[in-house]
């Protein structure tokens, strides 16, 4: 049942994805499709961690996974590199936890 499940979904990406190429090349050059495919992927980042922060089942919650986050955010404003982002919210999100 399981396998059943793994083909369908597989056949689903695939045509999915044989959607998007088949796509006529006018309507892929379209200027209002140019200025908006780019910001896809930020949009889904962004609900993607808005989900895994603020909730948790079918409940909000606000913990130390929020201010974790607004570290996060404070670092990447201030330039820093990517690891030293990623160690500054881990070790907030530790740190709170511990207390």
């Amino acid at each position: 049942m399981i396998w059943a499940g793994v083909l369908v979904g597989s056949a689903a990406c695939y045509l999915l994805k044989l959607a998007g190429l088949s796509l006529p090349q006018r309507l892929l050059e379209d200027a209002r499709i140019q200025r908006t495919v780019p910001l896809i992927p930020v949009a889904l980042l962004a609900a993607l961690v808005a989900t895994q922060t603020f909730s948790t089942g079918q409940h909000l919650v606000l913990d130390v996974r929020a201010a974790a986050l607004g570290v996060a955010l404070i670092a990447v404003v201030l330039r820093a590199p990517f690891l030293v982002v990623v160690a500054a919210a881990a070790a907030t999100a530790a740190l709170l936890r511990l207390l």
